[in-house]
């Protein structure tokens, strides 16, 4: 079938988007994915992450930016987006910790919220950042339910091992202690869909000298709560859409 607009430009600007779908990209990724020209490849991401629709993570790879999240978020279709930035700022008021919102984006973790520490040392991981699926307790949290094929792939170096995954599941949380980066520890939850699918992580981290060595037994109550505040929001959204249907 023709995908063609008949808008040149656009249909090569949303395959550049199509190909960061699946996950981080080199622009010789681009090239391979997408059969663009290189210059066109890179002249296209380049403008696009102008408008920040594409961004870059920390290897210098494209990946899809932020820009989507905030639309998304306006036009009232990403309930989760919208509801998180007031439950993350509940968490941190109350562990006086940063707290975050990841969600899974191929073999990467994107932030797609965040709520920074008002003042003191900080782990600051901004909005649109892209982290290891390898490492810290988000990572293990995105990648413990999943299925397990897909889950023994995403064990293939990682810092953590199947055991700590089937804890994970057990307890409904999880921890790491400079797993992620030297200093810092973090806790996380899961954010089910209302078909019970975990789609996001709840976190909050810090450094160690404050969060100690099992931060699990400071925080993991409040970020359970905080997840179980979000997934609460889309039970009632999911409701009130099968109801204005049925209307």
């Amino acid at each position: 079938m023709d995908n063609s607009s008949g808008v040149g430009v656009l249909d090569k600007a949303a395959a550049v988007l199509s190909a960061l779908e699946a996950g981080p990209a080199t622009l010789a990724q681009l090239v391979n994915s997408t059969h663009l020209a290189r210059p066109t490849a890179h002249r296209l991401a380049v403008a696009l992450e102008h408008h920040r629709f594409v961004a870059r993570d920390m290897q210098g790879r494209f990946v899809l930016g932020p820009r989507f999240g905030e639309l998304a978020s306006a036009a009232g279709e990403d309930r989760l987006l919208a509801a998180a930035g007031p439950v993350l700022n509940v968490l941190r008021d109350h562990t006086t910790e940063s707290t975050q919102l990841y969600r899974r984006q191929g073999e990467q973790r994107i932030c797609v919220a965040a709520a920074e520490r008002h003042v003191g040392l900080r782990d600051s991981i901004p909005v649109g950042a892209t982290l290891s699926m390898k490492a810290g307790s988000a990572a293990q949290i995105l990648l413990a339910w999943e299925e397990p094929d897909r889950l023994h792939r995403g064990l293939h170096g990682a810092s953590f091992t199947a055991t700590v995954l089937s804890a994970v599941r057990r307890r409904g949380w999880a921890q790491s202690v400079a797993e992620r980066e030297p200093g810092v520890a973090s806790v996380s939850a899961p954010v089910r869909n209302p078909a019970g699918r975990v789609i996001a992580a709840v976190s909050v981290s810090g450094p160690i000298e404050r969060m100690g060595r099992q931060p699990g037994r400071l925080h993991a109550n409040a970020v359970v709560s905080a997840a179980n505040r979000l997934q609460e929001v889309l039970r009632r959204s999911e409701e009130n859409s099968a109801a204005a249907t049925i209307e």
